[in-house]
């Protein structure tokens, strides 16, 4: 393993932070926008769903090719090659004339932007002290948090000014951006010998990831709960805000604002305390068993309050999405339990886990939500009813987490270090 000096490791973490603030941006960008959209466009709640879960169905068909890639060829070629795609997207989604055009190019900025947060983890899981990958996690997902904070009020902001289609082709030059900055300060990739856990020389590949325990025991809570979080805070919260709490859209994108920020302020939280729990002995299993029923408290005070809730919504929001954080933890877990060798396809298997979980989360509340109106409920009542549906899948994923075996845990990371 080569461990960067500090001063390129913060050079390193910076080029790949910028492009995946980029990556949140732009996947969190329809939330702000989808009133503009859906009077452009006559869209209703099943369509919105469908056009935001479009980039993460692009997002997820990529994981598993891309998991291969990172751990063959490195995260600097792969990430310059799928960043590529992301400024075709951009430059289509401002061209698009149709709502199946719009949908074509969300795609095409999922397959794009799907490798900014894999392949700085795969990375750090060679370039980085064992102690501070957990940390740099954290903080990729604070730069996130800070991509989805520009895509509300500054968004809302410049909306009117210059238009959605200006918005875009303006993401696109930042793209071309972070293509450049990549390109000059990301080191080459050394290819890693591929071994077991007993030392012998293996084929790598998908089945020793999907075969392992832990892997298993963390994949519904990445799909329902960390997923949902996604689907939530990319979507459904500004929605909910408007057609349930009561608000304008400047209102909602405020709000969302306000959401985005707090969920910064958790992730950097995570990471300055990260390295202080693992001395204690608070692994990340015991984290999310402790933590995420804050999530689920949080979720069920909003679905039973309802339009009775307008002012508080977005605090409520707000510790919710703080309540799921826990479960983020469990992606940079799930890359320590395999060898180096194998930390791409880990990486990439659990994160097309979490994108799958978004899309289907995504679109199927809009499912719901459209097909409790034709039912016969009120729009406040068809919001809360699919979100009462999630809410079950959620505590669901997380009963089988706790009953799941633990046998096969991670490996501690100063034995998987190579």
């Amino acid at each position: 393993m080569n461990v960067l000096t500090k001063r390129t490791a913060i050079v390193v973490f910076l080029a790949f932070a910028f492009a995946y603030f980029l990556s949140a941006l732009i996947r969190a960008i329809t939330a702000t926008i989808s009133p503009t959209l859906t009077r452009e466009f006559a869209l209703n709640a099943s369509d919105l769903g469908l056009l935001a879960g479009a980039y993460f169905l692009g997002f997820a068909a990529t994981q598993l090719p891309l998991g291969t890639w990172l751990d063959r060829h490195g995260p600097k070629k792969v990430v310059l090659y799928f960043l590529s795609v992301a400024v075709l997207g951009c430059i289509a989604f401002a061209s698009a004339t149709s709502f199946a055009g719009l949908v074509a190019a969300r795609m095409l900025c999922g397959v794009g932007v799907s490798a900014c947060l894999m392949a700085p983890l795969t990375g750090y899981r060679r370039w980085f002290e064992a102690s501070t990958q957990m940390r740099a996690n954290s903080w990729m997902l604070m730069t996130g948090s800070l991509g989805m904070v520009a895509s509300t009020l500054p968004v809302q902001w410049l909306l009117p000014v210059v238009g959605w289609r200006v918005l875009f082709l303006g993401l696109a030059l930042l793209a071309f951006a972070a293509i450049a900055l990549i390109a000059w300060q990301v080191p080459k990739w050394e290819i890693a010998p591929t071994a077991s856990t007993d030392g012998v020389k293996t084929k790598a590949s998908y089945a020793e990831v999907w075969r392992h325990p832990y892997f298993r025991k963390m994949a519904p809570v990445g799909f329902f709960c960390y997923g949902g979080l996604v689907a939530m805070q990319t979507l459904w919260v500004s929605p909910w805000m408007i057609h349930v709490a009561g608000y304008t859209p400047m209102e909602a994108a405020n709000g969302l604002f306000w959401v985005n920020v707090t969920m910064l302020l958790a992730f950097w939280t995570w990471g300055m305390v990260n390295p202080w729990l693992a001395r204690r002995g608070l692994n990340a299993e015991t984290l999310i068993a402790r933590g995420l029923p804050l999530s689920f408290v949080m979720l069920a005070i909003l679905i039973g309050a309802g339009d009775a809730l307008p002012i508080s919504s977005v605090a409520v929001w707000a510790l919710y999405c703080v309540g799921c954080t826990f479960v983020s933890l469990a992606q940079p877990a799930v890359g320590m339990a395999f060898p180096s060798a194998l930390a791409g396809r880990a990486l990439s298997a659990y994160n097309l886990v979490i994108f799958a979980g978004v899309f289907s989360v995504q679109w199927g509340v809009g499912l719901a939500i459209d097909g409790f109106k034709v039912m016969g409920l009120g729009q406040v009542q068809a919001y809360q009813a699919a979100l009462s549906v999630f809410l079950g899948c959620c505590v669901a994923s997380y009963v089988h987490f706790l009953l799941a075996k633990s046998h096969n845990l991670p490996i501690e990371p100063v034995l998987v270090q190579r």
